[in-house]
């Protein structure tokens, strides 16, 4: 949470020089509160005025990163904490409250982090957990949820609990008959996660029965149903211990240090568009300093001045991104791109895509990935809308492992079409998909709205037969969306529609849940349609190296 600053005696006056300030702050007294060598060092904690989104004032906590000097003028570079990365910038001393500055504590000899040599010393909350167990206070313990399913006829004890007892929350009812169909071990209190094949039924909220669900026996699939809560939705906050050696883009952090955390390219030229990038790209050091970099919008070649790039235009032939186009409906295209075959372009698109993905990490070897690239068709060519990337071969069934859409198209649909288009490769290709964690903060809102929409759509669509509730189990809605099992759950969960009643599991559906989603799908306009797809998957199992 921000810091909430209290105004102080003369706050309401506006020093020479002052920039903006909002009556009732504090003013930055350059000698207030300094090192004991006389100047602000990294590490340190204090105040700094921003505006928000409404254009008023406010003072969060922000740890400096860095300071640099420039014509005698010192500039810092900060972090506001706890909002995003994207947020961090260069800030003069006249927005720094000095009077509430905290100095970071003092380290050992070598100072590490995380075991890792070269990396800044920590300030005094990344002692926070420490200094909490010395005190005896209690942490919070994740949530651990572990199903199994088709148990052997001997039963197996619930720590802190009875056999087979259903789980249960305070939404839903709590019968006293035991159910046979699975067990669930729990660390902690959960809300209820359903069976693939248990009954369930769809009601509305208000008792009136607008919709009604029943869940049958669905079909098995070939592919493990088993998950973890590393797979769950829930668990995208999470960061993994490290990443997959056959060509995970999930950062482990430990190349997370000063230098990674800062901002490090000003501004990007891409054909009629200027980005200002959000987080660190290992583009070459010498291309740090410029004040634009130029990249080719067909080739994504990166140049130092306007000069280098009209240059380039001129030898550059291509006016669409190397590779197939497998999908066209009206302007919308998409390229699939194998990374062994155009490499240059790939790593190219990776280091683009590393400004505005925080959670991912580059790998130049991108022979285990292919990349399908959206572009928007005019009469110049087809210019770059977003991309997103999936392995080759994919032991965890993941069908996404980046996934982007550039700054100057976002909010207009874009995002839930990429989500769409990679859903419907893998219905082509037979399975079922997701994307792989830890999702960003905007990742993980978009795929939230497009499985709760999709999965709306189908609950919604049900017709009853013979006057009987329609029936549909997990496991169908998973084999007509090809959304993995675990996020069909973990959306109903976040819906807040699973209810257990009377042996079954039921879906309630409320008159506000479904005018919200009527009112959601009149807005999404763009949609793919699977008759304009050509796209036929490879076995690349059975091919040496890609």
């Amino acid at each position: 949470m921000a810091e909430v600053v209290s105004p102080v005696p003369g706050a309401g006056r506006r020093e020479p020089g002052e920039v903006g300030r909002a009556r009732g702050t504090p003013v930055a007294d350059p000698g207030a509160a300094l090192s004991p060598q006389g100047e602000i060092i990294e590490g340190c904690r204090l105040p700094v005025l921003r505006r928000n989104q409404d254009n008023e004032d406010e003072w969060p906590l922000a740890e400096i990163l860095s300071v640099k000097d420039i014509s005698g003028r010192k500039l810092f570079y900060v972090h506001y904490i706890d909002f995003n990365k994207r947020l961090d910038e260069w800030v003069t001393h006249e927005r720094l409250d000095l009077k509430k500055i905290q100095f970071p504590k003092k380290e050992a000899k070598t100072p590490t982090k995380n075991g890792l040599p070269g990396s800044r010393p920590g300030s005094p909350e990344r002692e926070v957990p420490a200094s909490a167990q010395a005190s005896g206070k209690t942490l919070p313990i994740p949530v651990q949820i572990t199903l199994r399913f088709n148990l052997p006829k001997e039963r197996e004890a619930i720590p802190g609990g009875e056999p087979d007892q259903p789980l249960s929350s305070s939404s839903c009812l709590q019968p006293n008959h035991r159910s046979t169909k699975r067990k669930v071990e729990v660390v902690s209190p959960a809300t209820p996660v359903p069976n693939e094949t248990a009954p369930a039924s769809v009601f509305p909220q208000n008792g009136s029965a607008r919709r009604a669900v029943a869940a049958q026996p669905g079909r098995k699939r070939k592919s493990n149903c088993l998950g973890t809560d590393e797979d769950s939705q829930d668990s995208s906050d999470g960061i993994p211990s490290a990443p997959r050696m056959t060509g995970s883009l999930v950062s482990d952090r430990s190349h997370d240090d000063i230098v990674t955390r800062m901002k490090n390219i000003e501004c990007i030229e891409l054909g009629r568009h200027r980005l200002k990038p959000w987080y660190f790209s290992p583009y070459p050091q010498e291309l740090t300093t410029l004040p634009v970099l130029y990249l080719c919008e067909f080739c994504l070649k990166y140049g130092r001045s306007l000069k280098c790039l009209q240059r380039h235009l001129t030898k550059c032939d291509l006016r669409h991104p190397p590779g197939n186009e497998i999908y066209r409906k009206g302007t919308i295209s998409f390229f699939e791109i194998d990374g062994r075959k155009n490499k240059s372009y790939s790593q190219n698109l990776c280091l683009l895509a590393k400004c505005f993905l925080d959670h991912k990490t580059l790998y130049y070897d991108t022979d285990p990935f292919l990349f399908y690239v959206m572009t928007e068709y005019d009469c110049k060519g087809f210019h770059i809308v977003g991309y997103f990337s999936k392995e080759k071969e994919s032991t965890e069934d993941y069908n996404v492992a980046c996934i982007l859409t550039l700054p100057p198209y976002q909010r207009r649909g874009y995002g839930k079409l990429l989500i769409e288009f990679s859903y419907e490769l893998s219905k082509v290709e037979g399975k079922t998909g997701t994307p792989e964690k830890p999702l960003s903060d905007l990742g993980l809102l978009s795929y939230r709205s497009y499985w709760s929409q999709t999965i709306l759509e189908i609950l919604m669509g049900l017709k009853s037969e013979s006057g009987e509730r329609p029936q549909i189990t997990i496991n169908e809605i998973s084999e007509i969306t090809s959304i993995k099992k675990e996020d069909v759950i973990s959306t109903l969960q976040y819906l807040n529609l699973i209810n257990y009643y009377k042996g079954q599991y039921i879906l309630t559906l409320s008159e506000d849940i479904v005018d919200g989603h009527e009112r959601a799908m009149l807005k999404r306009l763009l949609r793919i349609d699977s008759k304009c797809l050509h796209f036929t998957p490879k076995d690349w199992s059975k091919r040496g190296k890609w």
